[in-house]
């Protein structure tokens, strides 16, 4: 990253003093190099997601936020929990510990709106990934930085009528997100077939794959299945596979698994909300609103997707899908 970061700016740069380009050059060799590439004071953000155990998407989103922390000189915390009540009561210690900037997701709404009042009135700036766009606003948050979940599922039904499928099943696989099922009502919405909704177990793998296996078992006219995260498209596969089906496996979310899934054909296209930028750019809005009170959307959120991604795009992919950072 930081021999990419070095390249950027030497290019936007090029028409700049001598003086200004020599500074923006030292300040990406030392973020480079571990440094922090500002002088501004050692702030703390915490980000508090709704993320499970070993959630790949999350692990990518971790590391747009870390480079970020590095740049600004910032100290990141990280906490998780796919429960809603969980999630509140760690945003309650983040609160507890007088951060200097939250960043929370918002997939269980109901369970984190007191909760991000409160740290709104305690003067905590907030920014809000990934989940939560409709509420953002009214939770008091700064701004939004993701994609507009039904938005992107609108993509989803449009490139399933270019595939010509009919008939669709679009794989739930967290009780209660908000965010997924307005990912399947999106697709649903455009999609000329038909499609319906399979709701399973995401903490458990096994049950996915079963699941989905028994429904493309007894009903062999599903064309294609749609899974709402990358981790789970490989257990779709295996599914169709066991279940003898010709469906096609479609998935939100990209990972170096995805990725090779679409360069050998056992997958047809994901839908990729760049999450290291979510994260990247959730602690750098936080950093500049401290430095310089700059907001970014104008009210609106600052969309990262759906960026529709196929077979023919999966070798450039390939080197930033290995590295974690797409």
């Amino acid at each position: 990253m930081g021999a990419v970061l070095a390249a950027v700016l030497a290019a936007s740069l090029a028409g700049c003093s001598s003086t200004g380009g020599k500074r923006a050059e030292e300040r990406a060799a030392q973020a480079a190099e571990g440094r922090s590439a500002v002088n501004t004071p050692r702030w703390t953000f915490a980000m508090v997601t709704h993320s499970g155990d070993g959630d790949t998407f999350w692990d990518i989103v971790q590391k747009g936020a870390k480079q970020a922390a590095v740049k600004d000189n910032i100290n990141f915390l990280y906490s998780h929990s796919d429960e809603g009540q969980q999630q509140a009561e760690l945003v309650q210690t983040a609160i507890d510990k007088k951060v200097d900037g939250l960043i929370v997701s918002l997939a269980k709404p109901d369970s984190m709106k007191t909760v991000v009042a409160k740290a709104v009135k305690a003067g905590i700036p907030v920014i809000t990934v990934n989940s939560g766009s409709a509420e953002s606003k009214a939770f008091g948050a700064l701004t939004h930085i993701g994609q507009d979940e039904s938005i992107a599922g609108e993509a989803v039904g449009g490139e399933l009528n270019e595939r010509k499928r009919k008939k669709v099943l679009c794989v739930l696989h967290e009780q209660g997100n908000v965010g997924h099922e307005q990912r399947c009502a999106g697709a649903k919405k455009t999609f000329d077939g038909t499609m319906q909704n399979l709701y399973v177990d995401g903490t458990n793998m096994p049950d996915v794959q079963a699941s989905i296996e028994a429904k493309l078992d007894s009903d062999q006219d599903i064309d294609a299945v749609v899974t709402l995260g990358a981790p789970f498209a490989a257990a779709a596969v295996k599914a169709k596979q066991t279940a003898g089906s010709k469906a096609e496996i479609d998935t939100f979310d990209l990972n170096a698994s995805v990725a090779t899934g679409l360069q050998n054909k056992t997958l047809g296209f994901a839908v990729d909300q760049q999450p290291y930028l979510q994260g990247y750019e959730a602690v750098d809005l936080l950093w500049l609103y401290r430095y310089n009170q700059n907001v970014l959307g104008g009210g609106l959120p600052v969309l990262t997707g759906p960026q529709v991604i196929t077979s023919k795009d999966a070798d450039a992919l390939a080197e930033y899908t290995n590295r974690g950072t797409r």
